[in-house]
């Protein structure tokens, strides 16, 4: 039962996975100069990281909010928010899970007559708007720093391209991990009230309950990057500007430091300890803030190699998002309720229904932790497994390419 109202919130996952992974290696993979299979591996590793180890920033914030306090309304609004964020996706438009998830957020507080936190609702619509904004004025400058770099080093032309070659699976990783630090809240975020799994300690590291649902999730993401991810990362990386190749290390890097800075409470809360206001752990929508490095880079370069209709498109999407979500989610929690007879949520100033849709039994969470201990140490085997294949693979392949030289340079002789 419990991994049935967990099925939406990983088909959720899936969509941003296939929708998001075009803002951390589209502009690499249209440039040439990552394939898409190697920038799918990276991005899938290095997501399921940041979900676990950084995941907790932003949750909090989707739950002031508007707290989804039934399993029903926790898997009906992930449900919808899946749909929408797919719905978009076959469009080929790089559409946010955030807002896709605010917006089925908004619906379920007005079906059970909550009242939606403004204040939150502010922070997280300004980030909608300065996000891309902030992002533009990174990308514009760290690409006149790379520039500035590139003629003052003297560096030779095939050489730089090997830097950014190297540099751009880098910043991928960083931004991999910076979308699963920041944005699986909007994955996970309506589960994590409704479960308190048993903690998974396996000598190494240990696993809280909320970190075994970012797991999942992470796990989710990483399937969507690999399986449907290749066609959004075509429309962000080429159908918008073109793109050469230091202008898409610089967007990657800039798009994955604003995700980075408003999903660290680290960092945040080394600004009020200075006496600065602190950040706000907000998810931000990394589809908005891609389109504004890539923008900052294409205003920088003189505006005239923007494709507008594109992007005309792809703000209508935008906008096209959070009301569609909000009214599949109040006429399908209607559904849920009337038809399944499915507790989907209730006010919080009443008392709540003592029902299996809003308990998770004791004996339920400890199953629950264990088929995740099991995955994880599977998981590790796997990739451990993984990485030693690929490194046989490699010193392979640098052994053939190492015999075809010498056999070409005897021939020559």
């Amino acid at each position: 039962m419990i991994l049935f109202f967990l099925t939406s919130g990983l088909f959720l996952g899936w969509s941003l996975g296939a929708n998001d992974a075009s803002n951390i290696f589209g502009s690499a993979v249209c440039s040439r100069i990552v394939t898409f299979r190697k920038a799918a591996v990276i991005a899938s590793v290095f997501v399921i990281l940041g979900a676990v180890i950084q995941g907790g920033g932003t949750s909090q914030t989707l739950g002031k909010l508007g707290s989804v306090n039934a399993l029903g309304g926790s898997f009906t609004l992930a449900l919808v928010s899946a749909v929408t964020v797919y719905i978009m996706t076959k469009f080929a438009l790089p559409v946010s899970t955030t807002q896709a998830i605010v917006g089925a957020i908004i619906g379920w507080n007005f079906f059970t007559g909550n009242q939606t936190d403004g204040k939150t609702l502010t922070q997280i619509v300004l980030t909608w708007i300065s996000g891309p904004v902030i992002g533009a004025a990174f990308a514009i400058l760290l690409f006149m720093v790379l520039r500035r770099f590139k003629r003052s080093a003297q560096i030779h032309l095939i050489r730089f391209e090997s830097y950014i070659r190297n540099g751009l699976i880098v910043v991928g990783a960083f931004g991999a991990y910076s979308l699963g630090a920041n944005n699986i809240a909007n994955v996970m975020g309506v589960f994590v009230p409704a479960f308190n799994l048993q903690e998974i300690d396996i000598g190494l590291f240990s696993l809280s309950s909320s970190q075994q649902l970012f797991l999942l999730g992470g796990l989710a993401i990483a399937f969507g990057i690999i399986t449907y991810s290749k066609r959004v990362m075509e429309t962000v990386g080429s159908s918008i500007i073109e793109l050469s190749s230091e202008a898409a290390l610089v967007v990657v890097l800039a798009q994955a430091l604003v995700l980075f800075i408003f999903s660290s409470s680290g960092l945040s809360s080394i600004l009020t300890s200075i006496g600065l206001p602190p950040i706000p752990m907000v998810p931000i929508s990394s589809s908005q803030v891609i389109i504004g490095c890539v923008i900052g880079i294409g205003l920088y370069k003189g505006a005239r190699n923007i494709n507008f209709k594109i992007l005309g498109e792809i703000a209508g999407g935008w906008l096209a998002t959070p009301v569609l979500s909000g009214l599949l989610t109040f006429f399908s929690l209607f559904f849920m309720k009337n038809i399944f007879s499915l507790n989907v949520g209730y006010k919080t100033d009443t008392r709540a229904p003592d029902d299996l849709n809003n308990i998770i039994a004791t004996g339920a969470a400890s199953d629950m932790s264990d088929i995740i201990k099991y995955l994880l140490l599977g998981l590790l085997i796997t990739g451990t497994l993984v990485i030693i294949f690929f490194y046989f693979l490699d010193r392979k392949k640098q052994f053939e390419l190492r015999k075809s030289e010498e056999k070409f340079w005897k021939n020559i002789k």
